[in-house]
């Protein structure tokens, strides 16, 4: 940062299962950008929420359930206490045209390259990472402040995503096979709904819902 001395700062860096990076890593990037004056535009997540009160909008305090979540929230925390002129842009599953991890394990379950389930109860808003990409450009050159939701419009279950990357694909979206993470016990939130309307009103950019943005 000394070095460059840049003008703006978009941190997208994290390591779902490495505190020190997500957490500590974040903090330090805040402080470093400080130091130089830049400007700064955090990617969070919506695993800061624990999906109890399923639909979150920009207002709603951080409540994670996973270690992930807590990392995240915690260097939200410290990025709002060195960099209060900051955006903290918290997102969702990110979509691409193919090179996402949910992509490619929609194919690798399709194929039978590997083995398991997409789940029919666990809900998010995808994204589709231009989509995204083009609103932290936004954010880096306005006067954004503070927290901003970032996420498609569209509320869809984990195994809903698939299927609709399967028909987008040619794939057979029957052979997909799907279970329920309830029954899995594991330690997600179930249905976390980040409601972006306002930050939609002051973007340009237009955050489509996966199912326009899968539509073949």
């Amino acid at each position: 940062m000394a070095a460059v001395r840049p003008v703006v700062v978009i941190n997208a860096a994290y390591q779902q299962s490495d505190w020190a990076s997500t957490a500590h890593g974040a903090a330090h990037v805040a402080l470093a950008a400080a130091a130089v004056g830049a400007r700064l535009v955090h990617v969070s997540s919506d695993a800061v929420f624990s999906g109890a009160a399923v639909r979150y909008d920009e207002t709603a305090a951080p409540d994670p359930t996973t270690p992930y979540g807590a990392a995240k929230a915690a260097a939200e925390t410290a990025i709002q206490a060195v960099s209060p002129a900051a955006v903290i842009a918290r997102t969702s599953l990110v979509i691409g045209d193919g090179g996402s991890h949910h992509e490619r394990r929609v194919h690798a379950l399709v194929t039978g390259e590997i083995t398991g389930v997409l789940f029919t109860d666990e809900v998010r808003c995808p994204v589709h990472v231009s989509d995204l990409a083009a609103a932290l450009l936004e954010f880096a050159s306005t006067r954004h402040v503070g927290i901003r939701h970032v996420a498609g419009v569209d509320a869809v279950s984990r195994h809903e995503l698939g299927t609709l990357i399967a028909r987008r694909d040619g794939l057979d979206p029957d052979a997909l096979p799907a279970g329920r993470q309830a029954d899995a016990v594991l330690p997600r939130p179930l249905d976390v709904r980040l409601d972006c309307t306002r930050t939609q009103r002051r973007l340009s950019t237009t955050l489509r819902g996966a199912r326009q943005f899968l539509r073949r």
